[in-house]
């Protein structure tokens, strides 16, 4: 959408400088690959972007053109633009806003991309093309919120057209190209899931931001904006100074950039420094030496600097990290400093370098202890391998040889799997399956001056699937009979390895406990495992046994997460020793847990019980659930054998 009202000032933002250093660096260099923001809401990402937008000055477009074209750069111009241009006429302008697209979190490929109508070019021979938010965002800022929640598809497309700066559109040999340069700012909450370390790498730079925390800082925020919400314009004019300040900044460093030089000891320093942090392939490298030319030319210098080197560190390596499952992305502060020191060694006159800021702590590791009276807190185990779990609780829905889950998709998203003469609600000609039907007939109908004749009995449409979400929901009982015979740090163990799975295969994931009297949805369902494993760790142990409390819990959570997503694959892990001792009502406690537990099977909801005693037994609570849930009973020691665990994918398929 084009800004068309006053938006709050760049200029006015309290804090978050590296957000805003990102930002301006991609004002100043939109090659750089946009900015990727990592953290909570209400923290100015949309407000930064949105007041950079406006702190630049207006460009030139070409009238009437969808794609924004500059009419002064020849290289950058549409199809039409540039026939037009060729063809000797001058192209119209007017001046216009930079523009701000948003992508909203349900946008189709089509949407996104724009769209080609087959059925009127093979009819009538006329390439048309609609438009699609990349054509929208030419020249301007195309802001993402939740990236990390678009299909994978889409944000390879995006990132795609980020970095060559042009949209291709192909459609079985029918294509359209336009111009697509756009600083792409992409925001996500890392507890929601994240992004696959290939898409990670195609952001340029990356920032975490958070709440301020000094007092001072919060008090200016909630004042400027309550004088913004009370008279925009006037709050404009009040730092209408120090924009204009920040604007003429980034037009000379614009203006400065393409002169600014690095040495071969600045080269040198950056690949030593991607090379010591462990960064993969070599775009680290290339967009950290980009990046110290553009704060170089920010900062009126006519050569990259250490100083430039170490910025650029900050904004380009930590998302390019390599970690563990569970593990964090920190940059290593002490090998960044170990890298300039030697640096400084190698150089006969060494250049001052200021120092930087102290390494991180490392946070220390939780181990075991002890909460309130009456609680225990224990260290989980170590967590073992399992065999990879299939949920197939419809048989609509697949799984494909590399282990990834699929279903027909309902809309033009997801891959193009066969055709079908049923025409969708959505119609999505698919051209190879029409050309086939219409080829036999051509001696039989009048082409004219068309080289294929087709009628509406020839056209053929896509079916598509798309992935599935996995979703795998823990009930863990946490009462005080678990704390015994170290069974919760075998249940722990059990579950880490479990999360180590859904890890590998990106499922989503929540945490259900009950113990004392009550059950609480701990976390709800996340793409984030680090989170889960975080409040697995710190669980405390104590009280009675309220599993009806969980298994009612669980339907409620369960039912709420099948209406929204009701394509979507769904695994209720029970994890308990089956002594339930409290009840909902007046009820046996045994008998409420088999009634919810029959709910919870009606959902079409697949499950797995961990049965955590000691011995092994053929009757209880548990049985009866294993039977009502139609789903296989492990007890944690069986769990660790390979034989049981293989069979686990048995029962499931």
């Amino acid at each position: 959408m084009t800004q068309n009202r006053p938006v709050y000032p760049f200029a006015a933002l309290v804090g978050q400088d590296f957000l805003k250093k990102a930002l301006i660096l991609n004002a100043v260099n939109p090659r750089l690959g946009g900015v990727l923001v990592r953290g909570e809401k209400g923290t100015a990402k949309s407000t930064a972007a949105r007041g950079l937008a406006a702190l630049l000055p207006p460009m030139r477009v070409v009238a009437g053109c969808p794609f924004g074209c500059d009419p002064d750069n020849g290289d950058q111009l549409c199809e039409e633009c540039a026939r037009r241009r060729s063809a000797g006429e001058a192209l119209p302008r007017r001046e216009r806003p930079m523009p701000v697209v948003d992508l909203p979190l349900g946008t189709t490929e089509d949407r996104l991309l724009g769209t080609l109508d087959l059925e009127r070019a093979l009819k009538s021979g006329e390439k048309r093309f609609e438009p699609g938010l990349l054509a929208a965002a030419n020249r301007g800022i195309l802001y993402v919120d939740e990236v990390n929640l678009l299909d994978d598809h889409l944000v390879d497309v995006l990132l795609d057209a980020a970095a060559m700066g042009v949209n291709v559109v192909e459609r079985e040999g029918i294509s359209f190209t336009h111009p697509a340069r756009f600083i792409l700012v992409g925001t996500m909450n890392p507890e929601e899931g994240e992004l696959r370390p290939q898409l990670l790498d195609r952001f340029g730079l990356c920032v975490e931001v958070a709440g301020l925390l000094n007092l001072e800082d919060r008090m200016a925020v909630a004042t400027r904006r309550l004088a913004y919400e009370a008279d925009p314009e006037a709050f404009g004019r009040e730092w209408e100074g120090e924009q204009e300040r920040l604007r003429q900044a980034i037009l000379s460093a614009r203006a400065r950039l393409p002169a600014v030089q690095a040495s071969t000891a600045m080269v040198r320093l950056i690949t030593a420094i991607c090379l010591e942090q462990g960064v993969d392939g070599h775009r680290a490298d290339i967009t950290m030496l980009k990046a110290a030319h553009t704060l170089a030319a920010l900062h009126a210098r006519e050569a990259v600097a250490p100083e430039d080197v170490r910025e650029a560190a900050l904004l380009v390596l930590p998302h390019r990290l390599k970690r563990q499952p569970f593990g964090e992305r920190v940059l290593n502060r002490e090998k960044l400093e170990e890298s300039f020191r030697k640096f400084q060694d190698e150089e006969a006159e060494p250049a001052h370098i200021p120092a930087g800021p102290p390494p991180a702590a490392e946070p220390s590791a939780a181990g075991g202890g002890t909460g309130p009276v009456g609680e225990t807190v224990t260290a989980p185990g170590d967590p073992f391998p399992l065999k990879p779990l299939n949920l197939l609780p419809d048989r609509d829905i697949r799984v494909t040889p590399g282990g990834r889950t699929h279903a027909k998709s309902e809309d033009r998203r997801g891959r193009y799997v066969r055709p079908t003469l049923v025409r969708p609600a959505a119609p999505d000609l698919a051209l190879d399956a029409t050309l086939r039907a219409a080829a036999p007939f051509q001696h039989l109908r009048e082409r004219g001056n068309l080289a294929l004749a087709v009628a509406d009995p020839d056209l053929r449409f896509k079916v598509r699937e798309r992935r599935v979400g996995r979703h795998i929901l823990f009930v863990v009982d946490a009462s005080g009979s678990m704390g015994a015979d170290e069974r919760m740090a075998e249940t722990k163990a059990a579950i880490l390895s479990l999360l180590l799975e859904a890890y590998q295969h990106r499922e989503r994931v929540g945490l259900i406990v009950f113990r004392g009297e009550s059950a609480r949805l701990a976390l709800p369902f996340t793409g984030s495992v680090e989170q889960a494993r975080r409040h697995l760790t710190h669980l405390p142990t104590g009280g009675k046994t309220p599993l009806a409390h969980g298994l009612s819990l669980a339907l409620e959570v369960l039912a709420r997460e099948k209406t929204r997503h009701p394509q979507d694959a769904f695994l209720l892990v029970l994890i308990s020793d089956g002594k339930t001792n409290i009840s909902l009502s007046d009820r046996p406690p045994v008998a409420e847990a088999k009634e919810l537990a029959a709910h919870i099977r009606a959902l079409g909801v697949n499950s797995l019980i961990l049965d955590t005693e000691r011995y092994w037994h053929e009757e209880g609570c548990l049985v009866g659930l294993s039977q009502i849930l139609e789903c296989p009973r492990f007890s944690l020691e069986r769990l660790r054998a390979g034989e049981v665990v293989a069979r686990v994918g048995e029962a499931w398929g």
